[in-house]
């Protein structure tokens, strides 16, 4: 539907939780100082594992590849500083299981040891030779997601690609990290910005920032002022910055069911990847970094860091001051859509985008109530889904009914179970049927 109002497309459903933002809104980006150990996982992305090129015993510069990508859908890991190489051991992974990473002794000074070059007159560059800086350098998607970059700007041939569109809409609750980067780094993304364009082959791209960031929106519009970028401003609607949400808003086109922006002629790349990709082409960095927004009623001193992969959460708490008050969940991520931790060990990833605290009285348990039928999940479901219905099938293990519901084409956004009086755990359920889906499918082949 049209928003006459504000001039632009509205998805349906969605919800609007409380912001939160306030907590570090308006902290500027602070570089943490060194640690003395990092633990650099390997499998930071979707898609296939990379293969370590480092062994214990080795002596490793700031930037230097640690993995190799694994296969097509797969990115290089890099050393988040100089150091030796102590092991390659399990840790505690963000998604509770272990995950394999390289350890570093840090010998703190910092030497630097980029695999490439700066890309001089990228403008004039091979298209190909970006897309291969980009892959070389690591970079996924810094949103959540982190499907390789340079996999999404690889389109089949049959797929014409006419729109790039940047997700810089930050709709999680209290994260600010792509709001900062956007007030201090606004020229650096948009060269980010023109490069992917470039990739693509694509003369129209939009800019998606939400209208509760008006302050980024004017500094992008006077940036891209004269470089066919257009900057929209969008409503404020949780979860906005969802690819098929964010596609519908600023172009009205509507990805199918089962489908991908491709599909409809579109890609879409995170903020922050924007400006990954501007300091890998431009300035010879790899991914080893990236803004942070640590924060919580708990944590004594939230703001956004700059944190290097590898750091612990432990570490990255310390530094927002430690904290105060009783904590009854951390969360890497935004509360929507973030995954709970249960180590304080666990090391940040590229797609850490924020560490939230929360305290007992900010905090609901699910129940075991049956559902009333009341069909708020059904109004708030981004998906057009039915959740209530989808819920219903799974508690009695109708996995083939979950199917026939579209249950795959849940995003896990949250909406339905933030709404629902009755407090079911359903994207948990909604998890386990996708997991039990994709495993019949694995079998059937």
């Amino acid at each position: 539907m049209k928003d006459n109002a504000n001039g632009f497309w509205k998805f349906k459903g969605g919800v609007h939780p409380a912001e939160g933002k306030e907590l570090s809104l308006g902290k500027p980006i602070e570089p943490p100082p060194a640690i003395e150990k990092y633990q650099v996982v390997l499998r930071q992305h979707i898609g296939a594992p990379p293969s370590p090129v480092v062994a214990k015993g080795d002596k490793v510069g700031k930037g230097q590849l640690l993995a190799e990508p694994g296969g097509f859908v797969s990115a290089p890991v890099h050393s988040p500083t100089s150091g030796t190489v102590t092991g390659i051991i399990d840790v505690p992974g963000p998604m509770g299981s272990k995950a394999l990473a390289v350890e570093i002794e840090a010998d703190g000074e910092e030497r630097e040891a980029f695999p490439f070059e700066p890309v001089e007159n990228w403008r004039d560059t091979d298209p190909d030779q970006l897309k291969k800086r980009v892959a070389e350098a690591g970079i996924v998607g810094m949103g959540g997601a982190a499907f390789p970059t340079a996999v999404k700007l690889s389109p089949p041939a049959d797929k014409k690609i006419d729109l790039l569109v940047i997700n810089a809409a930050e709709c999680e609750p209290y994260l600010t990290a792509d709001h900062t980067l956007m007030l201090e780094n606004a020229k650096e993304i948009l060269e980010g910005v023109a490069m992917l364009a470039k990739i693509l082959g694509v003369e129209r791209t939009i800019v998606g920032v939400e209208n509760n960031k008006p302050d980024a929106i004017a500094l992008l519009e006077k940036e891209a002022s004269g470089s066919g970028i257009a900057i929209q401003g969008l409503r404020v609607r949780y979860p906005q910055g969802a690819e098929k949400q964010l596609i519908f808003a600023v172009s009205e086109r509507a990805v199918p069911a089962g489908g991908l922006p491709m599909d409809v002629g579109c890609v879409v790349q995170n903020v922050g990847t924007a400006f990954a990709v501007k300091e890998a082409v431009a300035d010879g960095k790899p991914l080893f970094e990236r803004v942070t927004t640590v924060t919580g009623s708990p944590v004594a001193n939230p703001g956004n860091w700059r944190l290097r992969v590898g750091t612990p959460l432990a570490k990255a708490l310390e530094f927002a001051g430690g904290v105060k008050g009783e904590v009854a969940k951390i969360i890497f991520g935004g509360p929507m859509m973030g995954m709970a931790q249960k180590s304080l060990d666990v090391p940040v990833m590229k797609n850490t985008s924020g560490i939230l605290l929360m305290a007992p009285d900010e905090v609901s348990q699910f129940s075991s109530d049956p559902c009333i039928r009341c069909g708020n999940c059904v109004e708030a479901c981004p998906m057009n889904l039915l959740p209530g219905t989808l819920s219903s099938a799974i508690e009695n293990e109708k996995f083939d009914i979950a199917e026939d519901y579209f249950v795959m084409d849940c995003m896990e956004c949250g909406s339905c179970a933030y709404v629902c009086p009755s407090r079911r755990p359903l994207v948990q359920h909604f998890k386990r049927a996708k997991a039990e889906v994709a495993a019949k499918r694995r079998a059937a082949q």
